[in-house]
């Protein structure tokens, strides 16, 4: 159903029969503008898919502002643009139309009482001047996978990532691939072990199952084992020409082995097999030093991205940080069943 307020229409991507064509056919369209993506959000989080468009109902869609209505009683209710997303990059054909629909959302955010609305995307930020402020700043890595293979190993850091792939190649590590549970639950017990390093709660293991139902084939989950034991893993997503890394955990007793270097050979490898054309790696914090120096030896490029809030009073670095370490304090003295339970709980109110 759409609503209409003034020249803006309020639909939802889930229920319009227009979303699909429309998101595969924009050159700024991604995995996390998919149906796919957002059944996942939506099934696993309670959380509600809107976008908002200048198109109406009957004409062809071709703009849209889309969020995540995040409705919490302990967070608040908020406008998100995504959840759990690295990047969301608004999908329009002009600066006017850009104009017209943040008009919107101010209006609307007023009506509708939300505590903020809140955009994740690159670039600056075309006419949001008066009405969104820069909370947050990261840098976003993606690898050019159109050179040859043997171009982009040698690209690869000579002793960080190539001899790290030889070291692991040579450690009889073995290597699977696919969406099964037992591989997923696998894959979890790794993110546990790296959210608990971090001192954070993990994703519920319930996230992890509702992307693979929802977006099939395009998921991949590569784990190393190290006799039975897995070691490191990945899950990426495909779309398009794109492949995406989104998750990663490790067992910290066996980085020795240089597996996760090895694993993201084999994706670079299936990824070029497949005809993708980039690797995206996702958003690091700035902070992130080590997360970045990786992404970067393996041949990657960065990008700003920013995060950005209306109202501006509801930006505060200096809060935000004050959060985070105030979680991780808590979560440091926290066992891992414990912190799994407590991702359970927080997750769905921290989109």
């Amino acid at each position: 159903m759409a609503v209409r307020l003034g020249s803006v229409w309020t639909i939802s991507p889930l229920l319009d029969a227009r979303w699909p064509e429309f998101v595969d056919q924009h050159a700024n369209s991604s995995i996390f503008h998919t149906i796919g993506w957002l059944r996942a959000l939506c099934t696993a989080y309670g959380y509600e898919p809107i976008a908002f468009t200048t198109s109406p109902p009957s004409e062809r869609l071709t703009n849209a502002l889309l969020f995540c209505v995040v409705r919490s009683w302990l967070t608040h209710s908020r406008l998100v643009s995504l959840p759990f997303t690295d990047h969301c990059e608004p999908l329009v054909e002009s600066i006017e139309q850009l104009r017209t629909l943040y008009a919107h959302l101010e209006t609307l955010r007023k009506t509708q009482r939300w505590t903020y609305v809140e955009m994740r995307m690159s670039g600056a930020s075309l006419g949001a001047e008066n009405v969104f402020q820069e909370c947050k700043t990261y840098l976003w890595h993606r690898l050019d996978l159109r050179p040859s293979l043997d171009a982009l190993h040698k690209r690869f850091h000579k002793d960080c990532i190539r001899r790290r792939i030889r070291h692991a190649e040579r450690q009889g590590l073995m290597y699977k691939e696919g969406r099964s549970e037992s591989l997923l639950r696998s894959f979890y017990d790794l993110i546990v072990l790296t959210r608990s390093r971090k001192h954070l709660p993990p994703q519920p293991l319930e996230w992890f199952q509702r992307l693979v139902a929802s977006m099939g084939k395009d998921v991949c989950i590569r784990v190393a084992f190290k006799e039975n034991r897995p070691v490191a893993g990945l899950l990426t997503m495909n779309y398009r020409k794109v492949i995406y890394y989104k998750y990663g955990g490790t067992d910290a007793r066996f980085h020795h082995l240089g597996a996760t270097s090895l694993l993201f050979w084999e994706t670079i490898q299936a990824a070029k097999s497949a005809g993708m054309e980039a690797l995206d790696l996702g958003r690091s914090d700035v902070e992130e030093q080590g997360l970045i120096r990786f992404k970067e030896r393996l041949g990657a490029r960065g990008v700003r991205l920013t995060l950005q809030r209306s109202p501006a009073d509801m930006v505060s670095s200096s809060l935000e940080h004050l959060k985070m370490r105030l979680l991780k304090s808590i979560c440091a003295y926290l066992p891992n069943k414990m912190l799994v339970l407590a991702g359970r709980l927080m997750y769905r109110h921290i989109g």
